[in-house]
């Protein structure tokens, strides 16, 4: 029997929750809600009250109020509500969470599913589903949403439409899920697609050949959401972060961002990292968008119709290498930094469209001169798509198995 955790304001919303949670029922499984309200009382009770919500987080009903501010109330209410919701998922309370909000209650059920691990289905029910008002770094991972449409205010037949697809949705997916034991460790690698980036067909099956699953993660924006988060969750045995293009869209202000912490999960978390700045060179942009004045000058390349990727000059590579090394400088856990001083993307290759030796000096040099010295440093005169990279990232991988570093499967 399944368990549902159902949030929102009981006190305005409360047909459209008590219809989600008939939904469920006639699915043959059970439900927990948890009002979010502040003002009002809700018509039903709930199996967590306001009260107790906020109070989880420290502040109360009252203390909402008397802030006399709508935001900084439902902040309040927000920290309470991920803080109680993240006990109850530790302690097996519910298998999936499905949240009804308009703006108000997608701000909250943003930090709520944030605050959750993969693999706990989450869904919400939201006015503003997909809405350019949502910055991607507030998304969790494995979220999904759904438009409540025609549902601001009352129940009808439009929004049913949409509460029962969500309340199918988190159901099924609370069914479905492979909540298994892993039998083996898991090694985490980011890259692109096989024509920029091709060192996994090589990687992932000579580590699947030391017993290791691997998980690529397409670092495109969530992609390196989900790995960080992952990461910081200790998921991976070690990681092989050799597409850090991500962390460069976060500094030259590209929406297509995995967030501030990129490139640091790993290390703050105990977690052996192997690294190498894969694309370091481009700054993927939105490509059904317009091009910000500051790329106009700048060569570019149109990867498809969602995605054109900025080529950088000197100085802004330079910029990339810093970040590299101030982000390598919180690492706690043993790092190793690779590189390719041939090039660290196809495009990039002598004789290929995107090639600039200027460039590409001037990111090297600059990584050279901030690399922290902790960091066991390596560098190769090939390119990061030879097998002399392939090589050289198994060897330290097998060198920090020997060692105990990382730990052998059993």
């Amino acid at each position: 029997m399944k368990t549902i955790l159902i949030i929102g304001t009981y006190d305005t919303k409360n047909d459209e929750l008590e219809y989600i949670q008939k939904v469920i029922h006639s699915q043959g499984a059970e439900t927990l809600a948890m009002d979010v309200s502040i003002l009002g009382d809700p018509k039903m009770l709930t199996d967590y009250s306001k009260h107790e919500v906020i109070e989880a987080g420290g502040n109360s009903i009252k203390d909402a109020i008397d802030a006399d501010n709508e935001n900084k109330a439902m902040q309040m209410m927000a920290k309470g509500c991920t803080k109680l919701t993240q006990d109850l998922c530790a302690n097996g309370k519910f298998d999936g969470v499905i949240i009804l909000g308009g703006s108000m209650g997608t701000d909250l059920a943003l930090d709520v599913c944030s605050g959750l691990p993969i693999g706990i289905p989450k869904y919400i029910v939201s006015t503003i589903a997909f809405s350019p008002l949502i910055p991607p770094e507030r998304l969790a991972a494995d979220t999904q949403m759904i438009l409540w449409a025609g549902g601001l205010y009352g129940l009808n037949e439009i929004c049913k439409l949409s509460l029962s697809q969500a309340a199918g949705a988190v159901l099924g997916a609370a069914k479905a899920v492979d909540n298994s034991k892993k039998s083996k460790p898991i090694v985490g690698m980011t890259s692109l697609g096989k024509t920029a980036l091709k060192y996994m067909v090589t990687l992932k099956p000579a580590l699947e050949e030391r017993g290791f699953q691997v998980a690529v993660f397409h670092a495109t924006g969530m992609g390196g959401r989900a790995f960080e988060s992952l990461a910081s969750q200790e998921k991976f045995s070690c990681v092989f972060d050799f597409c850090t293009q991500e962390l460069g869209n976060h500094i030259h202000g590209s929406n297509i961002s995995a967030g501030s912490d990129r490139m640091t999960n790993a290390g703050r978390n105990g977690v052996p990292q192997i690294i190498a700045p894969g694309c370091y060179d481009l700054v993927d942009i939105i490509g059904w968008q317009e091009i910000d004045e500051k790329w106009i000058d700048h060569e570019s390349h149109s990867h498809n119709r969602l995605i054109t990727s900025i080529v950088l000059n000197e100085e802004e590579r330079k910029k990339v290498a810093r970040a590299h090394t101030q982000q390598l400088a919180l690492a706690e856990s043993p790092t190793a930094f690779i590189l390719p001083k041939g090039g660290c993307g196809e495009w990039d290759r002598e004789g290929a469209p995107l090639n600039n030796p200027q460039g590409l000096s001037a990111f090297c040099d600059e990584l050279i001169k901030t690399m922290p010295k902790q960091i066991d440093f390596h560098q190769i005169n090939g390119h990061i798509n030879d097998d002399e990279f392939c090589k050289l990232a198994i060897k330290i991988f097998d060198d920090w198995c020997a060692e105990g570093i990382i730990k052998l499967p059993n």
